[in-house]
Formats: structure tokens, sequence, C-alpha cells
């Protein structure tokens, strides 16, 4: 018997082996798939990383074009606006060269001037009004001031030159004369 136990221990073995180096075999084959799989998957992955740099440099040098052109042609529609205005200028002068009538040159200079504020009004800028108003350094710059009989202090009084906003920020302050109360 106990040569039958030996046989049969042996063959158990060799049946052991066999059953190991297949799985050996199919752990290998495992592992190459895996491996084959990894590495399309990298391969995939570094064709999306190239093709995301090249549309990032693309929109990159898009955006600078467009922020160039921006620059260059931001004020277009300004510039369409007040090109009316130039053209009654012109009319205006020709006109002023052709007649005596000092006061159609100095009403045709007032329709220029409102068309050419008209023309910035449509683009935000609005004129600060002044005159009467108390002083106030955010929108005024005093020139001098001047003694004043009314008990007002602070008050503008004259004007020198306009100020102007841009849709609520300042461009330019007024340049104003403000009164002093002096008491005699």
């Amino acid at each position: 018997m106990s040569e039958g136990i030996k046989i049969e221990k042996a063959t158990h073995e060799e049946k052991g082996k066999q059953g190991s180096s297949r799985a050996r075999l199919a752990s290998k084959k495992e592992l190459l798939a895996k491996l084959e799989e990894a590495e399309r998957s990298a391969s995939e992955n570094q064709d999306r990383y190239l093709r995301s740099c090249a549309e990032l440099e693309n929109y990159k040098k898009r955006a600078a074009r467009d922020r160039e052109d921006f620059i260059k042609y931001g004020n277009e529609t300004l510039i369409k606006n007040i090109l009316p205005t130039v053209d009654s200028m012109e009319r205006a002068l020709k006109h002023a060269s052709d007649s005596e009538d000092f006061k159609a040159f100095v009403d045709g200079l007032a329709l220029i001037r409102d068309n050419f504020i008209s023309a910035l009004g449509k683009h935000g800028v609005e004129r600060i009004d002044a005159i009467g108003k108390d002083f106030d350094p955010n929108f005024h710059e005093a020139l001098m001031t001047t003694e004043g009989k009314k008990k007002e202090d602070n008050k503008v009084i004259e004007e020198f030159e306009k100020g102007y906003m841009l849709n609520g920020r300042l461009l330019r302050p007024s340049k104003v004369s403000i009164s002093k109360h002096v008491d005699k």
C-alpha cells in the first residue's frame, strides 16, 4: 500500500505542478492584457494632452489677436459718431470764408458743439454741472477763491473749464472758482 500511496501522491504532485504552471500562464496572459490596456490608455492620454496643449496655444494666439484688434479698432463707433461733426465744422469754415455774417458763424459753432457733445453722450460721456453747486473736490478743481457778499461758503461761482464723467467715472474735473464768505 505504501507504494500505491506513493504513486497516487506523485500523480497528485504532478497535477499540482501542472495546475500551478497553468495558473502562472493564465496570470501572465492577464498581466500582458492589462499591460497592453494600460499602454493603450497611456497613449490615448498622451494624445489628448498634446491636443489640449495645441488648443491652448491656439486660444492664446486668438485672444492676443482679438485684444490687438480691440485696442486698434475699439474707438471705431465713437469716431463714426464724431465724423459728422467734423463735416459740419468744415462746412462752417467754408461758409465763414464766404460770408460776413458773424452771428451765423457763432450759431454754427454752437450747433457743432452740441452735435459733438451729443456724439460723446452716446458713448457715456456727460458734463458735470458745477455753477451754483457746493464745491466737491471729487468733481471740482478749485483754481481760485472769490470773496462773496452772501453768507455762502464753498459754492462754485465760476467755471473756467467744464468737467466730464465717463459712465460714472471722472474723466476730468471742472476747473472752478469758489466763493469764500468774508465778514465786513
